[in-house]
């Protein structure tokens, strides 16, 4: 693991500890949960050499929606629409 600062303002700073305190859990383990998600929510890059597929975009409340499950949808719009 990698020891690091942070700044937090102190509202943020105190409502962190307190989610921490109710939990049980140390300060920095609400960090590490809360960035987990967060950083989730954007797409991984991939390497050059892997095969590209449809991204799964994240629309927040934990619903995923897979570009590659509505493309039929989304054809069947575009025939119509010619």
């Amino acid at each position: 693991m990698v020891r690091t600062q942070i700044q937090f303002p102190d509202p943020l700073y105190r409502r962190i500890k307190e989610v921490a305190e109710s939990n049980d859990w140390p300060l920095a383990e609400v960090v590490r949960r809360a960035t987990e998600l967060y950083v989730g929510r954007f797409a991984q890059p991939q390497s050059a050499d892997s095969e590209w597929s449809f991204p799964t975009l994240d629309i927040s409340d934990d619903f995923l929606l897979d570009p590659a499950e509505v493309k039929a949808e989304h054809d069947a719009i575009n025939v119509r629409s010619r």
